[in-house]
């Protein structure tokens, strides 16, 4: 069996349309709910994190090929997510523990870890990349409203989040 086959899973149209009426991303929501039940450690989370950022940038890249700015847009805010989760873990920010609390990462969550990171770590390239990445939500998924252009022009600033957060927590010995 392939990776792509492991990760096909059937959920009942319930459980979605609940999940969406209630805002919460379904694939964070299952992915966050195995990592508590199973109880995986520090450095594996952060791995996780880092490995679904690296699979969205890639997905994003190919909505970009395809000309979709919609979904390049969310796939280029998923990789700020989950690089702005795997840093906040990796430090161990207090917002890790309010999104255990209430059971997911918020979008405030989310902006107060990247401020914190920034601060703590003195890299404005985890502000600017979280910001960049919200515009996409906001503007580019939600709003449907950026073009092709303004996707291909946020995306470096993603990579550079991505690569950056990568550096980070490879220099603190936490990934290999």
């Amino acid at each position: 069996m392939d990776d792509q086959e492991f990760s096909m899973i059937y959920l009942p149209r319930k459980i979605i349309e609940e999940a969406m009426k209630r805002g919460c991303d379904i694939e964070s929501l299952v992915i966050d709910s195995i990592v508590e039940k199973l109880r995986i450690d520090h450095e594996e989370e952060v791995a996780i994190h880092i490995e679904l950022a690296e699979r969205y940038l890639d997905e994003a890249r190919r909505y970009i090929d395809r000309g979709d700015p919609v979904q390049a847009s969310e796939k280029l805010y998923k990789v700020a997510e989950e690089c702005i989760k795997a840093l906040a873990i990796e430090l161990r920010t207090p917002e890790v523990e309010e999104a255990k609390r209430e059971g997911r990462w918020w979008v405030k969550l989310l902006a107060r870890a990247a401020e914190r990171i920034a601060m703590l770590l003195n890299k404005a390239v985890i502000q600017h990349g979280w910001s960049v990445a919200y515009n996409l939500h906001v503007w580019g998924f939600h709003e449907a409203s950026l073009d092709m252009d303004a996707i291909k022009v946020s995306l470096p600033t993603i990579e550079n989040l991505a690569v950056e957060t990568k550096k980070i927590i490879q220099d603190r010995g936490t990934l290999s």
